[in-house]
């Protein structure tokens, strides 16, 4: 400082801070050799606190308002100077003016996705960005642990600190909130008021307050978005109706022939075609004909003379049917070759045809037949 600044700085009796910064968050007050005159004028504005401190001793602190510095209104400055008696020279002391207003331009982001347990999902991987304000509330507290003897302290150097701090709490909000990953939109205020609170706490022994937390976005990966994507697309289209699959399937079909336009090849387009006739298939399958019923044989008419014949069993080879035969005719069926164990039969209370090996009433007259004789030398 030279010859012009130590007489100003001597004439100069009004100590105050006009900021015209927006990132200030204490401010120095410069005087050559630190001598302020005794009865100069103190100017501290609203969203201000201004602190004394002498010889690295933190003395008096001045809220909002305009004082005129004597012994009086310095009582903590008095007794470390042992101004016992009015005293007019001047003293030497540092002046710190500290912004208690909000600072609301505070950035952060999880720069590493943050892990989860969902629910729905499972484990997956968020990443979050938002802003806070920040405020300090103990500027006696703030000078001790952070500013020192700092003449210009700005938020750029507490921005990045409090911003590793959001980060290390955002996770153990997430888990302890039990929201699942979809819903949790709907409660940005609410995980952001737990946030501010839960900082406010961690930050009370530097003096500061996070009177404020905006959680702007929460992400998941690209690749799970994408498939939370296409099953809103396929809830949308399909509504379980036969006729919205046809829907759906026309828009997956659509949907590949574009990708493979863009691509320049056909294959891709086959293989969406394919793919979204069997994503609608697997959604609901498409409508069968229903199997025709075994058809039932033409019952003899019985005698006109006696009672109708017993229920018999019926035989279906190469597409005839025979029959009905009891149980001495199926031995002779069998023995005759026309009853093999891949014969189809039927009778009344079956569902369908099926191989007489697979019915253990016919099945004991194939193990009566005698094998075919070997070939004779």
């Amino acid at each position: 400082m030279g010859l012009l600044d130590k007489i100003k700085g001597e004439l100069v009796d009004i100590v105050e801070w006009l900021d015209d910064t927006r990132d200030t968050i204490v401010w120095r007050f410069p005087r050559y050799e630190n001598e302020i005159k005794m009865g100069a004028r103190l100017v501290v504005r609203e969203s201000q606190t201004a602190v004394f401190v002498n010889e690295g001793l933190i003395a008096d602190v001045f809220e909002p308002g305009t004082y005129t510095l004597e012994t009086q209104n310095m009582p903590v400055l008095s007794t470390l100077k042992g101004w016992k008696h009015g005293f007019h020279s001047p003293f030497k002391a540092e002046v710190y003016f500290v912004s208690t207003r909000q600072f609301t331009d505070m950035k952060w982001g999880t720069k590493n996705p943050v892990m989860m347990r969902d629910p729905e999902l499972g484990m997956v991987r968020l990443r979050a960005f938002g802003a806070f304000a920040a405020r300090v509330v103990d500027p006696q507290r703030l000078l001790r642990e952070l500013v020192g003897t700092d003449p210009q302290f700005r938020t750029d150097e507490v921005h990045e600190y409090l911003r590793q701090n959001v980060v290390s709490h955002l996770a153990s909000a997430l888990a302890s909130a039990g929201i699942p990953v979809i819903d949790l939109a709907a409660h940005h205020a609410q995980l952001g008021d737990q946030l501010a609170a839960k900082l406010t706490d961690e930050l009370a022994d530097l003096g500061i307050a996070v009177p404020n937390f905006v959680i702007e976005n929460i992400s998941l990966p690209p690749e799970v978005e994408e498939a939370l994507d296409k099953r809103t697309s396929m809830g949308i289209v399909s509504s379980g109706t036969v006729g919205s699959m046809a829907a759906f399937q026309q828009f997956q079909a659509g949907q590949a022939m574009e990708a493979a336009a863009d691509g320049g090849g056909s294959a891709g387009a086959v293989i969406g075609m394919g793919l979204g006739q069997s994503v609608g298939n697997a959604i609901v399958p498409p409508t069968q004909p229903a199997p025709a019923p075994p058809a039932q044989p033409t019952q003899q008419p019985a005698p006109a003379s006696g009672p109708p014949p017993l229920p018999g069993w019926y035989l279906g080879n190469g597409g005839a049917q025979t029959g009905p035969f009891d149980d001495a005719a199926l031995a002779a069926q069998a023995a005759a070759g026309t009853l093999t164990p891949g014969t189809l039969i039927w009778r009344a209370g079956m569902a369908s045809w099926e191989p007489a090996s697979s019915v253990p009433d016919v099945a004991r007259h194939l193990g009566a037949t005698p094998p075919p004789l070997p070939p004779q030398a």
